[in-house]
């Protein structure tokens, strides 16, 4: 029998019937949301994380979720437990119509996936037109370019753009850096190219990156809106497939606003746009919402925290729609995602592959038009080829391999997603209204009340850092005091004079590089000696804790090991050459012996000393525990470190001058006898 020709009828009659309605799991009972609320209730109580009532259950129902509860920088509550309760009933819609919370386009990003877009920053015209080429011949399909102080020159255009085809590959101009008369001397400048080349206007592609708030944001200083009119309209006139004007929202990302701030802000500027767009000036027409929103394109931060980063960019879409709407007509936004600049280090630069990699991730679900993954040794200075390779390629494996854009919001349906969708567009719109009273963005901005409000979120994130509540991994956890230097050509500072510029890892930076020029200057980096007391069982858990801590200050760390008195503890310490001592072992031990040991460090020199955990040993000049502020009880062991370091020098002066006046006397005397 020929088994290629079976009759597919026949196979179709012994098949068994598909059912008209697919219900998975049918044969089990649907579980309630009390009962789920049940089970994480006894999980909690179970891990010894919630109180129990004199019965041995918890008096309240629903505390373990509770517990498991957090409260995000816009004050959203982040539950453990998701239903179906809890998501919208209606503003998601369908891909490609209002609101567009599912994607700006009804087939979404298939078959080729988001535009893959890398950004170049070099003064070097030949070296800039090689690494634009590099990247578009490898899977980069458009490129954004730097132009001004620390990129191409305005005349250099031709150059770096040479062999670039512009109605194929689209070119987004960033003179962010420059002064303001750079900005659109660029644009023209890339107009008049393309016009050179022969490239018909209505099949231009590229983003002329105008925005005079951007740079009001950045420097505090910047032209007008109506400046950027004149050319905006003449580009909605002749280039139907060119962008004008870029709604810059990494200056307040950059600034460290929470996700609802830079939402809000976002929308409040391109309303500004709006406004000035489709008003009459006298010398040109009014345009059309419609049409002045084609002309806006918005920036994005992306982060590795992926599900805010989703939500952020559908509930982007979500508001610039109903903004739209009021206008007069409901219009898609264009996103461009970028790795953000606030989660990204310079110690262990090689963990920023990791968050650029999830934060693409994120940018990706999240329905980005454009997304652009940040090189990882971007903090460091000018990228190499290698990492933009690395960069563009993280890109393409997630659309190539993993086959990402085949799915139209893959989040979509999610309860938390949907949840969180709908609660931070709630929250970015109560800050949109709150900066459209304060009378728009530029008002805001200049009033100061931009800058007060993303700073509270500031400080909130910093604290969470300086307690570790927010780990950064190869910087606040499992610091590597051994690393390798990633040295990299530096690159001009950004302009400043607007809203300040902050990196997580900063703070525990700033320890490190205090370290290595302790180092430097005499050979050895502060240290701290681990008072182990009892087996190792006993103290291998918070010796540990300690030793993560403390290395993320670029603070040594030696211990005693096994030991069993007072004594044996006193004696390692007095060989460790150190005057910060951690004591570490089991709350049984310390109620045991801790006071003793404590005076053995005392009598060995030792000037400050922790306990690791939060016992109460008399003695102890301070706790190291989780929840702690880790960098101000680094500061403390730096203090106490220069403290001794100054009392030895001072007691080395008085020796050398007790000798020197010896020495005087003893001469005086020989001159006499």
């Amino acid at each position: 029998m020929n088994t290629a020709k079976v009759d597919s009828e026949a196979l179709d009659e012994n098949a068994p019937a598909e059912p008209e309605h697919l219900a998975l799991a049918s044969e089990f009972p649907t579980p309630t949301r009390d009962e789920w609320v049940g089970l994480v209730d006894q999980v909690v109580r179970k891990a010894g994380l919630i109180e129990k009532n004199p019965s041995g259950e918890d008096a309240r129902s629903g505390a373990g979720v509770e517990k498991l509860s957090w409260t995000s920088p816009e004050g959203i509550r982040v539950q453990p437990l998701y239903t179906a309760e809890d998501a919208p009933a209606t503003g998601i819609g369908v891909p490609g119509a209002a609101p567009f919370v599912r994607g700006a386009r009804a087939a979404g990003p298939a078959p080729d996936g988001w535009d893959v877009r890398q950004r170049h920053a070099e003064p070097d015209a030949e070296l800039a037109h090689r690494a634009v080429l590099a990247d578009l011949e490898n899977g980069v399909r458009s490129i954004w370019l730097a132009v001004g102080d620390g990129g191409s020159a305005v005349a250099d255009l031709p150059a770096v753009l040479a062999d670039v085809h512009l109605d194929l590959a689209p070119v987004i101009l960033d003179a962010s850096a420059a002064p303001a008369d750079v900005e659109p001397a660029a644009a023209e400048a890339f107009l008049a190219l393309a016009a050179a080349r022969g490239v018909r206007p209505a099949e231009l592609l590229g983003t002329l990156g105008l925005d005079p708030v951007g740079r009001r944001a950045r420097t505090g200083e910047g032209p007008d809106i109506a400046t950027v009119v004149p050319l905006a309209r003449r580009v909605a006139k002749e280039f139907p497939q060119v962008r004008a004007i870029v709604v810059d929202a990494l200056a307040v990302h950059a600034a460290g606003a929470s996700d609802a701030q830079e939402l809000g802000w976002s929308i409040a500027v391109g309303l500004e746009y709006l406004r000035a767009l489709t008003t009459a000036d006298g010398t040109t027409a009014a345009l059309d919402v419609g049409i002045a929103a084609r002309l806006l394109e918005f920036r994005y931060g992306a982060t590795a925290e992926q599900f805010p980063t989703i939500a952020k960019l559908r509930a982007a879409r979500r508001l610039w729609a109903r903004v739209t709407e009021v206008c007069g007509s409901p219009a898609a936004q264009c996103q461009h995602a970028v790795g953000s600049p606030v989660m990204l280090t310079r110690r262990d630069p090689y963990g920023n592959l990791l968050r650029g990699t999830v934060a693409c991730f994120a940018a990706g679900v999240g329905g980005a038009d454009a997304v652009t993954v940040a090189p990882f040794d971007a903090p460091l200075g000018a990228s190499e080829p290698f990492s933009r390779r690395v960069a563009r390629n993280t890109q393409s494996l997630l659309v190539e391999e993993a086959h990402l854009a085949r799915v139209i919001d893959p989040a979509g349906g999610s309860w938390y997603v949907e949840a969180l969708t709908d609660r931070l567009a709630t929250a970015a719109w109560a800050f949109f209204q709150e900066i459209e009273a304060a009378g728009g963005a530029l008002a805001a901005l200049d009033s100061g009340f931009v800058a007060e409000q993303v700073a509270v979120v500031r400080e909130r994130r910093l604290a969470d850092v300086a307690t570790r509540r927010v780990p950064i991994t190869g910087v606040s956890e499992f610091a590597d005091l051994a690393e390798k230097p990633v040295n990299r050509r530096r690159v001009p500072e950004p302009p400043s004079g607007g809203l300040p510029r902050f990196r997580l890892a900063e703070p525990y930076e700033a320890y490190r590089d205090r370290s290595d020029a302790r180092l430097a200057e005499t050979g050895a980096r502060p240290r701290a000696f681990l008072a182990t007391l009892g087996p190792l069982a006993a103290y291998t858990a918070r010796a540990g804790f300690a030793r993560n801590l403390l290395q993320a200050g670029g603070i040594e760390v030696t211990e005693a090991g096994p030991t069993e008195t007072a004594r044996e503890v006193g004696a390692a310490f007095a060989e460790a050459g150190t005057s910060v001592a951690v004591l570490c072992s089991t709350d049984t031990l310390y109620g045991e012996r801790g006071a003793e040991v404590v005076a053995a460090l005392r009598d060995a020199g030792a000037r400050y000393v922790l306990l690791a955990g939060r016992a109460d040993v008399p003695g102890v000049d301070d706790l190291l525990f989780a929840g702690v502020d880790a960098l101000a009880l680094i500061e403390s062991v730096y203090a106490a470190q220069e403290s001794s370091a100054q009392e030895r020098s001072a007691q080395e002066r008085s020796a050398q001058e007790s000798s020197a006046q010896e020495r005087s006397a003893q001469e005086s005397s020989e001159e006499e006898r």
